[in-house]
């Protein structure tokens, strides 16, 4: 019961916020440096409104684990390539996390690295099964092939968008 209560109110809060990407932008904490341990990095594109409603749904979630994930939006200007050594061009191509041990993870195994530190390790686990790992690797890889013209960023259909600048 209390799981389904919990559901609820993660959708209600995901649902009021995310009707319109705009300058206002979801809370990201770029300031953190890389030093700091246990610390998973999310690289998200704060342009794409997919995007964006998965990560405050995962906002929602580590709320009671304060300092556990560091959103990073790399649409925004202030994104140093060089202090997350990410370029914005390979964090706009797919799913990008930093784990805990500064490795960079791409693709499904950054979901599974982000799923857990925001506590759903178990869809971390399950999205990572031998049956079901190549079915998410090849549907993800459709999605961030296309996520760009789904989106209505039809400039921006390569996969290369040039940074906005404020």
């Amino acid at each position: 019961m209390a799981s389904r209560i919990a559901l609820v109110g993660a959708l209600r809060y995901i649902g009021s916020r995310t009707s319109v990407v705009s300058s206002q932008r979801l809370l990201c904490t770029q300031g953190r440096g890389l030093g700091s341990p246990d610390i998973v990095r999310v690289l998200y594109d704060g342009e794409c409104p997919i995007c964006v409603k998965e990560i405050r749904f995962l906002q929602f979630l580590q709320r009671n684990r304060a300092d556990k994930v560091d959103f990073v939006d790399i649409s925004l200007p202030e994104y140093d390539e060089t202090k997350y050594g990410v370029s914005y061009e390979m964090a706009m191509e797919e799913m990008t996390v930093i784990d805990t041990n500064n490795k960079v993870q791409r693709g499904v195994p950054a979901f599974t690295v982000m799923y857990s530190a925001v506590g759903l390790g178990w869809l971390g686990w399950l999205i990572s099964l031998p049956l079901i790992r190549p079915v998410m690797d090849h549907a993800y890889g459709v999605f961030a092939r296309n996520r760009l013209k789904w989106t209505g960023r039809e400039g921006c259909i390569t996969g290369r968008c040039d940074k906005k600048k404020t």
